[in-house]
């Protein structure tokens, strides 16, 4: 009976090992090294960043306030671009540029300055045959007006160029004017013509000193180290000073401002751009809040 049992129990242990052994294990998911769809998911691809330029602007001195503040405000709206400007006599910056500086956009105070660049100007001005202007980008910008401008509270009581000129001829007072190179100089000559006044006379009779460019007048003025000066109404207004009468057409003619891209220009498109900025309303603004007009 014991023999029958034990052998009972082993059958029943064999079967349970073979039942045990056909049970396939529960299939575990394979190893894998793709990405959840988390992970799949990426961010839409961002327009280009564009290029960096840096625009390299000639400007006569007499538009440092407004093309400073102007530079800086499309420079906040196109941070690619770079304005590096350069303020000075019509006539300096002429000649630099006939020198070989690294240039994109000229800004003259006078036409001669411009034309003196141009290859398709009168041969009678552009007497070098230099040809620095980029064809078809010269265009007039700006009017400005010639002023007579008098230090803080007018001690020599000038009130006209009436007064100024009989000063003047009496020796009486202190002119401050442009050098001949630079265009305020070159209207304050016709101004002096205009008046049938010999320049070199009144510089002998000490009744004249000068300035290299029109901000060195502006500073004579502001200092009273003259009792009067002749610089733009534009440059009158930012120093502050009283401007006591401005030159009509017939004594020195338009003062016109052309602006161009030069043909040495590396960066084309970036200069006609900002040229294309500073015809819009925006800048008309600030341009007309110191006294220049737009040249329609």
């Amino acid at each position: 009976m014991k023999k029958t049992l034990a052998l009972l129990l082993a059958m029943m242990m064999v079967i349970g090992l073979f039942a045990g052994c056909g049970q396939e294990a529960e299939p575990t998911a394979p190893a894998t090294d793709a990405p959840t769809e988390a992970a799949n998911t990426t961010e839409a691809p961002t327009e280009a960043e564009a290029e960096p330029v840096e625009l390299i602007v000639f400007a006569a001195a007499s538009m440092t306030e407004t093309l400073t503040e102007l530079g800086n405000q499309y420079m906040a709206d196109h941070p690619e671009v770079t304005i590096v400007f350069n303020f000075d006599s019509s006539g300096t910056l002429k000649t630099q540029i006939q020198e070989g500086a690294d240039v994109d956009i000229f800004i003259s105070a006078g036409q001669k300055q411009m034309n003196q660049l141009d290859i398709t100007a009168d041969a009678a001005v552009n007497t070098e045959g230099l040809d620095f202007v980029l064809e078809g980008t010269r265009f007039n910008i700006l009017e400005n007006k010639v002023a007579l401008a008098v230090p803080e509270g007018n001690p020599a009581g000038i009130n006209s160029y009436d007064d100024l000129i009989a000063g003047l001829k009496d020796a009486s007072i202190m002119l401050a004017m442009g050098n001949a190179d630079v265009p305020v100089g070159q209207y304050t000559q016709k101004i002096l013509t205009y008046f049938e006044l010999v320049e070199a006379d009144l510089a002998a009779a000490g009744a004249i000193t000068y300035g290299s460019n029109v901000k060195e007048v502006t500073t004579q003025v502001s200092e009273a180290t003259v009792d009067c000066g002749i610089i733009y109404q534009t440059d009158a207004f930012s120093a502050g000073l009283t401007v006591v009468d401005t030159a009509t057409a017939e004594m020195c003619g338009q003062v016109i401002y052309p602006a161009a891209v030069m043909n040495v220009s590396r960066n084309v498109e970036a200069a006609k751009a900002f040229l294309e900025f500073l015809t819009g309303d925006a800048a008309d603004a600030v341009f007309e809040n110191v006294g220049f007009t737009p040249v329609a």
